[in-house]
């Protein structure tokens, strides 16, 4: 917890990277879920995630560390970690030290982006990151990328998703559709319908919201310009988050400046609640009215992602 939240980090999957950021042999330091990783790439392309601290004298592996085939090789003495974390190598010793182990994270890498599982207790995934086949698709454009770094948890980027009168006074929507709220588990379903002014007349369109837990949110929209968001904040510690938006549109669709326009609004629409995140309070019994949204829904459901 921070001194701002009352919550723990929530479990779940999250963007730790682009696949294209960690080529064959790279290794890349970070820090998430308030700890020191490092992630690399072995030979093979497999993905590996483990804790960044070598067990022996406690070099960080993501600083000078060597890929050498499927493991990881420490700048400090050499020693080398599979992509589980055990220790199969150590090049001046007769005997690798039994419990000479570094801690393994689950990792996957799907839809162009590698995501991580945390969990508060170190439970095992009990849900998948699912398949967006417009990603992989000739068909759409490749992956238009937008990225934040932002003091806020994810209880309140997620509650503001739900916040209905805000959409108003923060982003000046002239008409707020209602919203279809279907909670399943760690899935959370949402739909709302406009009608949009075109010079081509009046069109029907749709905003398909599908959240699995508080790090991987896909949106679709259809109608004027069909375009997919990926979302994934992933907390960097209890109070601050990086944020990052993912679009693909169809190819069809390009060209008429209505494609670019999509983008620039959902852009605009972060841009304008980050200062609110950032210095407001969270409030565990807020004042709430109707008109308001499903504010109280959102926080039960989100409830199961902490320990």
């Amino acid at each position: 917890m921070s001194e701002r939240f009352p919550f723990s980090i929530p479990h779940g999957w999250f963007q730790i990277a682009y696949g294209d950021e960690l080529g064959t042999g790279d290794v890349l330091s970070l820090h998430y879920f308030d700890r020191d990783l490092v992630l690399f790439r072995a030979e093979s392309g497999e993905v590996a995630l483990l804790d960044a601290f070598c067990p022996h004298l406690g070099a960080h592996l993501g600083h000078g560390g060597v890929v050498d085939g499927d493991r990881i090789r420490c700048p400090f003495h050499a020693w080398e970690f599979d992509t589980r974390g055990v220790c199969r190598k150590v090049p001046y010793a007769k005997k690798v030290p039994p419990k000479a182990k570094v801690a393994p994270w689950h990792c996957v890498e799907r839809n162009q982006i590698i995501w991580a599982w945390h969990h508060g207790k170190g439970a095992s995934p009990t849900w998948e990151i699912p398949e967006v086949t417009e990603v992989s698709s000739d068909d759409w454009t490749a992956l238009d990328r937008h990225s934040w770094t932002v003091r806020t948890h994810n209880q309140e980027i997620g509650e503001n998703a739900v916040d209905r009168a805000h959409f108003r006074y923060v982003h000046g929507a002239t008409k707020v559709p209602e919203s279809e709220l279907q909670l399943d588990g760690h899935i959370r379903r949402a739909v709302q319908h406009l009608d949009m002014h075109t010079p081509r007349g009046e069109v029907k369109g749709k905003i398909t919201v599908e959240a699995h837990g508080m790090g991987c949110t896909i949106t679709r929209f259809t109608g004027i310009c069909e375009t997919v968001l990926l979302l994934s904040h992933t907390p960097i510690d209890g109070g601050s988050v990086d944020s990052r938006f993912s679009f693909t549109q169809r190819r069809a669709d390009q060209g008429s400046g209505v494609a670019a326009a999509v983008i620039n609004e959902v852009v605009r629409q972060m841009d304008q609640d980050i200062p609110i995140w950032e210095h407001k309070e969270y409030l565990p019994k807020p004042m709430l009215c109707d008109g308001d949204g499903p504010i109280a829904e959102y926080r039960k459901w989100a409830s199961q992602f902490y320990c």
